[in-house]
């Protein structure tokens, strides 16, 4: 793939999709006025509707009214609303139909965006269904929990499939160890005849916690990848530490946001940067060969992270 020149003559591009368990209000909005005030554009994802079970990991939906204000004080300020699932726990079929509707009844579209939510049964081409041939067979080897999910499997009450095909523009997939994530998959977006469900699949550069996430963008991962004239999408949980239990934001986070807002960075939401990608190279549909590669490179970052 060839090398793209981002818009008004930057040297890179940088954004967030960052998924939403955890947060609730007072651990989190520290972190977006870091962004805002430095000038970044990210994506902040959503539970639309709070469900009858106990959350796992914990977080706010979009029922919790302070929770909500804040969330359409980011999308008027520019901000990209996402998609996490329906709410925080596996959710069959008219659950996700409710949780759409009702995020489009807020927000006034539906979510251009979206990741699978952990061990959600409706995960759509998750678990194994993500890999293909005898990489298949070495996740299943390589995997313990040997989890199934189910949002692609038409006979299944948590298939949702044909709504996500037609209401979501983006679903988040393979990540990497690398800021540089366009490097690492240079196809993305990009469509995948074997899984017509999604419109278009994005990858990720991985830092799902402060500490991972301040070593993917550290001083000298910055600066490669403004040489490099690359692209980053960070994978992240903002409530995952980057706020102290007094609400104190991390310091070194707050430090290398800056650092890296002065560059001659694009900083635009997920959905803007991926339309404009689309718009220069073309919609992009990967072969087998693509696929092989794209699957061996995200099996070898999971041996090497220990990450599931």
């Amino acid at each position: 793939m060839e090398k793209l020149c981002w818009p008004d003559g930057k040297s890179f591009a940088f954004t967030v999709f960052d998924d939403t368990d955890r947060a609730t209000p007072g651990n989190f909005e520290k972190v977006y006025d870091c962004l805002r005030d430095n000038g970044l554009r990210t994506t902040k994802s959503v539970w639309p509707i709070r469900g009858p079970q106990t959350s796992r990991l914990g977080g706010a939906t979009c029922e919790d009214p302070v929770y909500l204000e804040y969330i359409r004080e980011l999308l008027r300020d520019g901000f990209e609303i996402g998609f996490h699932g329906a709410t925080y726990h596996s959710s069959e079929r008219a659950t996700i139909a409710h949780g759409l509707e009702y995020f489009h009844e807020l927000f006034g579209s539906y979510p251009r965006t979206m990741a699978n939510h952990a061990e959600s049964a409706e995960n759509i081409y998750w678990g194994d269904a993500r890999l293909s041939g005898i990489r298949r067979q070495a996740y299943r080897l390589l995997h313990f929990k040997r989890l199934r999910f189910y949002g692609h499997c038409e006979k299944s009450p948590y298939f949702w499939g044909d709504l996500c095909r037609d209401r979501i523009d983006y679903v988040r997939n393979f990540t990497t160890g690398d800021i540089n994530t366009l490097k690492a998959y240079p196809c993305m977006p990009y469509y995948d005849p074997q899984r017509p469900f999604v419109k278009q699949w994005f990858s990720s550069s991985e830092g799902p916690n402060v500490h991972s996430f301040l070593r993917v963008i550290s001083e000298a991962n910055q600066d490669r990848l403004e040489a490099e004239a690359g692209a980053c999408i960070m994978y992240t949980h903002f409530a995952a530490g980057f706020q102290d239990t007094n609400g104190n934001l991390n310091q070194r986070f707050r430090e290398l946001i800056r650092r890296l807002a002065s560059k001659n960075g694009w900083f635009a939401p997920v959905a803007t940067f991926l339309d404009y990608v689309r718009q220069q190279r073309g919609e992009h549909v990967i072969d087998a060969a693509e696929r092989a590669r794209m699957e061996r490179e995200w099996i070898k970052h999971k041996i090497w992270t220990g990450t599931s």
